[in-house]
């Protein structure tokens, strides 16, 4: 099933994707019944009110071609960061362009949702962990960047700089998340694609490595890096990062 948080009407509320004419994704029904279509929507990060994101762990360079595009040897060991809450936006919302910077793109990641406290778990029980998937845009400035190893706080932790959504999708729905097609477009052309295959560090390897000197909690996160193929983007472009069978999350650059 594939959940969302919205506000509607000046109320919060949960809900759960609905079809209309023929489209799967087309609306959502609330949860008090009602069903409204998506642009009548003010889109939140699809994550239940409780338990919030303790944790919001980050891959880099996950994808080989994107290490190589970058010019940089493949890691031998997960390249980690930490984000925060507020970097956090909904569906259909904006992110801001910060006034003079030279090259702001886009990453389209697939992100693992934490479904249970997971301590010391073995990569044959990882999936057993994960409560189920969204998509993440995670923005950098490449201005900003200092180590491409460990970004720092203005590239990664700026207020807004990582949409997400727009569904929370069961685990038990994606039958093989290691096998999900990716693509952006920007302004409606293809610019980014690439296939969850082709991580380097695959999901059950990831929350068996965190897991083995940190406790996971239940709504953690773990974005798990994008593919080669990120363009500079504007104020006014319109990027959907798009997962198969998770859902194509849509953001607009906006100026600062």
């Amino acid at each position: 099933m594939k959940h969302a948080r919205v506000i509607y009407e000046g109320r919060e509320h949960t809900g759960t994707a609905h079809e209309f004419g023929g489209l799967p994704d087309a609306a959502v029904r609330l949860d008090d019944g009602r069903v409204v279509f998506q642009d009548l929507l003010t889109w939140l990060p699809p994550l239940a009110p409780t338990p919030r994101p303790r944790t919001i762990l980050a891959l880099g360079l996950n994808y080989a071609d994107h290490a190589k595009e970058l010019e940089f040897k493949a890691p031998e060991e997960p390249l980690v960061f930490v984000k925060g809450e507020g970097t956090l936006t909904g569906h259909r919302q904006a992110t801001r362009r910060p006034r003079g910077v030279q090259f702001m793109h886009y990453e389209c990641e697939l992100v693992i949702v934490v479904g249970r406290t997971a301590k010391k778990v073995r990569r044959d029980d990882a999936y057993d962990f994960i409560g189920g998937y969204t998509v993440a845009n995670d923005y950098a400035i490449r201005d900003y960047l200092e180590n491409w190893y460990r970004p720092n706080l203005r590239v990664k932790n700026r207020d807004t700089c990582t949409p997400i959504g727009p569904w929370l999708v069961d685990a038990k729905d994606v039958a093989d998340p290691m096998a999900l097609a990716l693509r952006t477009t920007v302004n409606g052309k293809v610019t980014q694609s690439g296939n969850t295959r082709d991580m380097i560090f695959d999901a059950p390897f990831l929350i068996e490595y965190f897991s083995s000197f940190m406790t996971l909690s239940p709504g953690d996160l773990i974005l798990t890096g994008t593919p080669d193929g990120v363009v500079d983007c504007q104020p006014g472009d319109v990027v959907v990062t798009e997962i198969e069978g998770i859902g194509a999350l849509v953001n607009t650059i906006a100026a600062a």
